[in-house]
């Protein structure tokens, strides 16, 4: 759940504030528990208004699509405003959507949670957009790969702890399946909608309020001079014609498929682990597990960074992880039980790599271009929107093991892409641009 934007131009390196490097930090973990906490709400959505698999992954939908729709607005409001003051306004966005879930919740409407969470996507946009770069400022071009990696590996400690926060503060009292509208009367259906829904908002006002708290701290560091500002934004026609270019596109094609294959998986397993054909567990157990997915990443990024150091073999390590994480879907699609159960849960720890390998070897060598480039990747996190409603159609209609495929497909799709890379000569022709047709 992070993702990068343009990097700043100019022959600064962001000397004099590394006092800020622990609050961007922050920020690398603030965006992922906030996002991850979807993957406990989805189950109790899915109660609450006796939803289909394809119809809950509306959650998703929303979610992902902020970022296709929000990134080149992000771009100009980088260029304007700069680094630290973008920051300030993506966490006063995205505060403001978590506040939202309070009317949400006492209204009982799903329409209301689904605007929540694309209010509290465009905020998390702008925070990466202008995050990210602003984290590569404080290094070395040439670490970008491990570093990056290490980096975001605060962003995993995010999405490990926020499972476990969901699973006590939404799924402690269960997944409630409401009656039929036909049994009940209108009025009494409205209530007990929004008494069980009084659940979902308490952690999204917790998260509200330690955003204030960073915005506050990012406010005062405003003027600092010493951060050198961003490049010009360019506009979605300039973004668009890198598409020509062999490198950038099929990196963010391997975005666009990695997003949705991750987002896919936490999305669905909650309600996998509460399957009597896997482990059967209770929601709240099951939300505690799905931290274990997301915790595995964690762990994946440190030990990944450390290996990306020692070898310098991004496209190499990248191959091996994605047949690892392939393997791992395709096991449980076809197990049942607690085989089932550990196969999906371990695919987070091969996940933890490949957002910043992909997102450093899509960019590498575009030069004056990499601000359109980077705007480019950035977009293609829709996939985070669109594979995971073609996976829970698939649940609809197969059943949650065989939706699993889809994700494994992915995984293979990426260790191609992996393979590509590692070539020196393959590197050198997709940074070329393409033949005009």
């Amino acid at each position: 759940m992070e993702y990068a934007g343009a990097p700043a131009t100019g022959g600064q390196s962001g000397k004099g504030v590394a006092w800020l490097v622990p609050f961007v930090v922050m920020l690398f973990f603030a965006w992922g528990f906030a996002t991850v906490l979807i993957d406990t709400l989805i189950p109790k959505l899915k109660g609450l208004f006796a939803l289909s698999y394809a119809e809950v992954m509306l959650t998703q939908f929303c979610f992902f699509a902020a970022y296709f729709i929000m990134s080149v607005p992000s771009g100009f409001i980088l260029s304007k405003l700069g680094y630290i003051r973008s920051v300030v306004v993506g966490l006063v966005v995205t505060a403001a959507g978590c506040l939202m879930f309070a009317p949400a919740a006492r209204m009982g409407v799903y329409e209301g949670f689904l605007l929540a969470l694309f209010i509290m996507a465009s905020g998390i946009t702008l925070l990466q957009v202008a995050a990210n770069p602003l984290m590569a400022l404080l290094g070395k071009p040439e670490s970008s790969h491990p570093r990056l990696t290490f980096a975001q590996a605060f962003n995993s400690l995010g999405t490990f702890l926020g499972p476990k926060v969901g699973a006590a503060l939404i799924l402690a009292g269960g997944v409630v399946a409401l009656p039929d509208a036909s049994t009940m009367a209108p009025e009494a259906l409205a209530a007990l909608r929004v008494k069980e829904a009084a659940a979902t908002q308490t952690p999204f006002l917790m998260i509200a309020a330690g955003l204030a708290v960073l915005a506050l701290v990012f406010w005062f560091a405003r003027r600092t001079t010493a951060v050198p500002k961003p490049g010009k934004a360019v506009g979605l026609g300039e973004t668009l014609a890198l598409l020509g270019n062999k490198r950038v596109a099929l990196g963010a094609l391997s975005i666009f498929i990695y997003v949705g294959a991750e987002v896919s998986i936490g999305s669905l397993m909650a309600n996998y682990l509460m399957s009597a054909d896997t482990v059967g567990f209770t929601a709240e157990k099951a939300g505690e597990t799905v931290a274990l997915y997301w915790g595995g990443a964690m762990i994946g990024r440190f030990v990944g960074g450390f290996l990306l150091w020692l070898t310098k073999k991004p496209g190499g390590l990248l191959t091996l992880f994605a047949l690892g994480a392939a393997g791992l879907a395709a096991t449980s699609a076809f197990s049942t039980g607690a085989a089932a159960a550990y196969a999906i849960v371990a695919v987070g720890l091969f996940n933890s790599i490949m957002f910043p390998t992909i997102f450093t070897l899509a960019i590498e060598g575009q030069a004056e271009k990499t601000p359109q480039a980077s705007g480019l990747v950035c977009m293609a996190i829709v996939g985070g929107a669109i594979i995971p409603l073609a996976t829970g159609a698939l649940a609809d209609r197969f059943g949650l093991h065989m939706a699993l495929l889809l994700p494994a497909v992915c995984y293979l799709w990426i260790a191609i892409y992996g393979r590509v890379t590692s070539r020196p000569a393959a590197v050198s022709a997709v940074a070329e641009p393409m033949p005009a047709q």
